[in-house]
């Protein structure tokens, strides 16, 4: 695996987790980095994957709309949170 491999993958997933542990502006900035890099190493890819960019958002925005909504099930499943749930010896106080 050559050095460009390893930084395209490497700054997506470092997006990734900035992205998912709440530091968004991090996260797409490295994430550009990797996209600038498959741009310049793949052209014909990236454009591709830019052809096709409304499609990957549909997809993401159903699985956004998915998730929330079985959050919302286990929410209204457990009846009010952890707040609910004894603690392991006794009053939670």
């Amino acid at each position: 695996m050559d050095w460009k491999k390893a930084l395209i993958y490497g700054s997506f997933a470092a997006g990734a987790i900035l992205i998912v542990t709440g530091r968004r502006p991090a996260g797409i900035a490295v994430a550009g980095i990797g996209l600038a890099t498959l741009a310049s190493e793949h052209p014909e890819k990236f454009e591709d994957v830019w052809r096709h960019m409304p499609e990957y958002i549909e997809r993401g925005s159903k699985f956004v709309d998915m998730a929330a909504t079985f959050l919302e099930r286990i929410g209204e499943h457990q009846g009010g949170g952890f707040r609910n749930i004894p603690a392991a010896g006794g009053s939670r106080y």
